[in-house]
C-alpha cells in the first residue's frame, strides 16, 4: 500500500525545488498578514463607530443590535490584527471565517446578488477556513512564545512493519461487539 502523506509531486522544473519549501512559508506567512491588515481595515469605520451597524446586524436576525454589532466590530478589527501578527491564529481566523459565511448570506440571498455578490465572501472566508485549520507558521508570534492554540501535537509511535503513525490512529483500540442473548 502506498503512503499518499508522504508522496508529493515531483517539480516540473526540478532546479527550483530547492526554492518551494521556503517560499512557501513566506507565501503562506504574506497571505496570513494581507488577510489579517485587510480585515482591519474593514473593520475599522466599524470599530470607530461599534453601534453603526446595529440596523444592518438586526436585519440579519441578529439580536439584539447592540451585542453583535460592536462583536462584529471587533471581530473584525482586532481579530485582523491577531491574524495579521500570528498571534492566537486559529481562534481569530475562526471568529473571522464565521463573520464572513454571514456575508456570503448577506450577498448572495438578502441582496439576492446570488455568487456574483457573494463570490469575494466566499475566497475570503476559505482563506480565514485555512489559518483557523492550520493556524500560524514559524512567522509568527505563536511560534515565537512557543504556544498555539490547537490539540497537543500528535506522538509518533513504531510499528510492526517499521512504519510510522499518527498516535490518533494507535489509540483507536478495537470494540469487541457480542450479541445479548
Amino acid at each position: 500500500m502506498t503512503d499518499i502523506s508522504s508522496s508529493r509531486p515531483q517539480p516540473i522544473l526540478p532546479s527550483l525545488a530547492r526554492l518551494y519549501l521556503p517560499l512557501g512559508t513566506t507565501a503562506e506567512t504574506i497571505l496570513r498578514v494581507v488577510a489579517g491588515v485587510l480585515l482591519v481595515t474593514h473593520g475599522y469605520g466599524k470599530i470607530m463607530n461599534p453601534f453603526g451597524a446595529v440596523g444592518m446586524v438586526e436585519g440579519l436576525g441578529f439580536y439584539p443590535g447592540v451585542f453583535w454589532s460592536p462583536l462584529l466590530a471587533a471581530t473584525e478589527f482586532f481579530g485582523g490584527i491577531l491574524v495579521a501578527i500570528g498571534l492566537f491564529t486559529r481562534p481569530a481566523s475562526f471568529a473571522a471565517m464565521i463573520v464572513l459565511l454571514v456575508t456570503v448570506y448577506f450577498h448572495g440571498v438578502v441582496q439576492g446578488e446570488g455568487l456574483g455578490g457573494a463570490e469575494k465572501s466566499i475566497l475570503w472566508a476559505a482563506i480565514f477556513l485555512f489559518f483557523a485549520i492550520r493556524g500560524s507558521n514559524a512567522q509568527s508570534v505563536d511560534a515565537r512564545i512557543g504556544k498555539q492554540i490547537s490539540s497537543a501535537p500528535a506522538k509518533k509511535h513504531q510499528t510492526k512493519n517499521g512504519g510510522r503513525e499518527a498516535a490518533i490512529f494507535a489509540s483507536i483500540k478495537p470494540v469487541a461487539l457480542t450479541a445479548c442473548g
